[in-house]
């Protein structure tokens, strides 16, 4: 068969952006309405996007406006029915075009949607991202670098080495040669730096000490390494007692240690006493690891950095920006205190990353992630570090800690609200309607329950539940409110409070009925 001709010099066989009726190649068969516009990058990338995206922000607009609140009304089996009127089939014989497919399954998304931009969202380290951050996330999704290879992603590359640097450095301001990875977040980073701490250990199985304040992900990253189940350690008040972690340490004697320190905990927002942490592990030759997902960015602020003293002796922590950081998911980094503790994931991959390429100069990229395929997610932080600085983003930060602070004293002065005794966690409030205290241990936590689970179904607030130590020491459940607004202020939260006392009302008279006992006249609050 003859080989086709050569093009003239000067005259390229393709387009310059891709391929098209100059390289003689067809167009792909589909829908009619199809063939055309496919595509959101190359020169004509934009100009297909451009309607689309408008079909998008006006169904978000529409969307909540129809939920009206933080949640939608009606539960689970409510969201699920409207949700699947709206979007199926999912996957039809013959599709109904890109507008339409859109203002549906947007519109289904967004009436279905926990918006955490709602004041009343508050349940969980959910942020509201930034409305510059989450148009930086349409162009990396729209441009699709993927940041295992240099020939894949020849400037995200560039933006995520400044990024990761510029981190590093937040982190470990004195270290020699410190450096950051890119994670999806603080369960990925925690796994890698226990991964690198395995890889480090010598003299047998690497031994992981925490307290029973740490996150999840430390022991299911020990799983996954094969590692023995950590060592838990008491804590007094959230944190780590420094006594009890050094005489754990002390009947490890002769294994290679790390302990896992917490710097914001998911519950309650305590940070772990670091410095003393840090003196006593360096004690016994153990390794330090810092899981600051929530308080790493209180490094950002001046006034409130202090409270991470001692995290530079952190030979690895976890810090996110899709907390306190207000990017949209996902943006997980794992700072260390030296570059050459990231050689263990180094890897050749000839397609990706050849000696001869590396030798030539083509940046290696596979050994900056556990992942291969994985998003620019660096391109979002890296445009909202320069939109608003460090000072820009401190004083965020501020403002969501000094919200809640406010947010702690007017529970204080409410007659019908208890706040937990201990002060405010980072941005973490702690509470409970006050009738729940004259009951029982079990029904006053059932009533606290009741009241979450109340303001869930109506659609009206989204507030978490923890159980937490109390004055007396014992452990009781409490309603959670983590501010993480970067706006929102302390007067647009107070109307929780009647949400709360009424729904608690409500419980109340529900769990009386239930026992067949009639509400005691001093308990008795609003009809």
């Amino acid at each position: 068969m003859p080989s086709a001709p050569l093009p003239t010099p000067g005259e390229p066989s393709v387009e310059r952006g891709g391929l098209g009726a100059r390289a003689g190649t067809p167009s792909s068969p589909g829908a009619e309405g199809v063939r055309g516009g496919l595509v959101a990058g190359g020169a004509q990338g934009p100009g297909h996007l451009r309607p689309l995206t408008a079909v998008v922000l006006d169904a978000l607009g529409d969307a909540a406006r129809a939920r009206g609140g933080p949640l939608p009304a009606g539960g689970p089996e409510a969201v699920e029915q409207n949700t699947r009127a709206l979007c199926s089939p999912v996957l039809p014989e013959e599709g109904i075009g890109p507008e339409a497919a859109l203002r549906d399954l947007v519109r289904a998304v967004g009436e279905g949607a926990a918006d955490p931009a709602d004041p009343a969202c508050v349940a969980h380290l959910h942020c509201p991202p930034l409305a510059v951050a989450a148009a930086a996330e349409l162009a990396g999704a729209a441009l699709n670098p993927s940041m295992d290879s240099w020939d894949q992603a020849p400037a995200a590359g560039v933006i995520e080495e400044l990024t990761t640097a510029a981190l590093a450095r937040l982190v470990h301001p004195t270290a020699p040669a410190p450096d950051a990875l890119i994670t999806s977040g603080g369960t990925e980073s925690n796994l890698v730096a226990l991964l690198l701490a395995r890889e480090r250990a010598a003299g047998g199985p690497l031994r992981v000490v925490t307290g029973t304040n740490a996150h999840h992900s430390v022991h299911r990253a020990a799983w996954m390494l094969g590692l023995p189940a950590p060592t838990v350690v008491a804590c007094h008040e959230g944190r780590i007692d420094p006594a009890a972690l050094d005489r754990a340490l002390t009947g490890l004697a002769g294994s290679p240690l790390l302990v896992v320190a917490t710097a914001g905990t998911t519950d309650e927002g305590r940070i772990d006493p670091l410095p003393e942490i840090a003196r006593i592990a360096e004690r016994h030759t153990a390794q330090l690891h810092v899981d600051a997902a929530y308080g790493g960015p209180l490094l950002f602020s001046e006034r409130l950095a202090p409270q991470l003293a001692g995290l530079e002796h952190a030979a690895t922590v976890t810090f996110d920006l899709h907390k306190l950081g207000w990017q949209p998911v996902a943006a997980g980094v794992l700072a260390v205190a030296d570059a050459a503790m990231l050689a263990p994931l180094s890897l050749r991959a000839d397609y990706l990353n050849a000696d001869d390429d590396t030798e030539a100069g083509l940046p290696d990229l596979l050994g900056r992630s556990i992942r291969t395929t994985r998003r620019p997610d660096a391109l979002k932080m890296a445009v909202t570090f320069r939109a608003l600085g460090r000072r820009g983003l401190g004083k965020l930060v501020e403002h969501c800690v000094r919200t809640a602070e406010e947010f702690g004293r007017a529970v204080d002065a409410h007659p019908r609200l208890r706040l937990r005794p201990g002060g405010i966690g980072i941005s973490t409030v702690l509470f409970r309607p006050a009738v729940a205290d004259a009951l029982g241990d079990e029904t006053g936590d059932a009533v606290v329950a009741a009241v979450r689970r109340t303001l869930l179904a109506e659609g009206r607030a989204v507030l978490g539940r923890a159980v937490a130590e109390d004055g007396d020491g014992r452990g009781r459940l409490w309603l959670k409110a983590t501010l993480l607004h970067p706006d929102a202020a302390t007067a647009d939260l107070l109307p929780l409070f009647d949400l709360v006392t009424a729904a608690a009302d409500r419980a109340l008279r529900d769990a009386s009925a239930a026992e067949g006992t009639e509400v005691p006249e001093t308990e008795r609050l609003s009809p």
